[in-house]
């Protein structure tokens, strides 16, 4: 763990954990605002492109040395901090997250309005995988993701256990852009029928390749819907155990075309 910002020590310490492949593991290292004000200055920063800070008790304030970030960074990890709302806000303000293709972000009390500074940011243009797992965005953050512009090329959206509820669900079925997702991760968002039927029903998801639902209160109407909707003729994976759908319906599921069309299916 860094304990103080030595002159040269710290840069040896990045140039020590830094991988020949450009992944540098700065994961529970006690990275402070003071670190990051050096590893934006650091003169191997151009061979970094994945870079980890999980786990550090990062908060908003502590990540604005990273507006003034350059390189090629391909992949942000900043799991389990506590970055909140005003570290999204600082994310979205910040120029060098236009190479980053993928932003893992669970776990870091971000709220509708930090969902909303992500979903209007111009530097996210090239996002192709956001992790916002275990954050509060609530129904209001979604809603701002499902009519972003801003994330044009988004394949996976990691919403588990944002309380989006089935409010969540019907914008991200309704959304007029983000229509390329191929990976949806929606566990443990009391969804249930309403919610069900509106991802059976739409005509933006009909890429989706993986869908993940479990620990939700889905009931046998949307279960049944699932077998007849063409929003998953594309589909390969469906996780949904730990739902309401009784067993003569999961039968029923099991037995469908959708079922065997399925690489996976998971489903008690």
């Amino acid at each position: 763990m860094v304990e103080e910002v030595a002159p040269g020590a710290f840069e040896n310490l990045l140039q020590s954990r830094l991988s020949p492949e450009g992944l540098l593991d700065l994961e529970r290292q006690g990275i402070s605002q003071e670190h990051l004000h050096r590893l934006a200055e650091w003169e191997g920063l151009p061979k970094v492109r994945k870079l980890y800070l999980s786990d550090n008790a990062l908060t908003g304030e502590d990540l604005r040395p990273l507006e003034g970030l350059s390189g090629n960074l391909h992949s942000l990890y900043l799991n389990h901090n506590r970055i909140g709302d005003e570290g999204a806000r600082v994310l979205a303000r910040a120029p060098f997250m236009e190479s980053v293709r993928c932003l893992m972000l669970e776990a870091n009390e971000i709220g509708a309005e930090g969902a909303r500074a992500l979903a209007e940011s111009p530097h996210l243009e090239n996002l192709e995988e956001l992790f916002l797992d275990d954050n509060p965005l609530g129904a209001e953050g979604v809603l701002a993701l499902s009519r972003s512009r801003g994330l044009p090329r988004l394949k996976a959206l990691h919403l588990d256990k944002t309380g989006m509820g089935d409010g969540g669900v019907i914008a991200l079925a309704d959304s007029p852009t983000l229509t390329g997702l191929e990976r949806l991760y929606l566990c443990s968002n009391k969804i249930g029928n309403i919610g069900g039927l509106a991802l059976a029903r739409s005509k933006n998801l009909r890429t989706l390749r993986v869908l993940s639902l479990w620990r939700n209160e889905l009931r046998d109407e949307a279960g049944r819907a699932f077998i007849q909707s063409p929003t998953f003729a594309n589909l390969e994976r469906l996780y949904m155990s730990l739902n309401l759908i009784e067993r003569p319906v999961r039968r029923e599921i099991r037995a469908s075309e959708l079922a065997r069309r399925l690489k996976t299916l998971v489903m008690d």
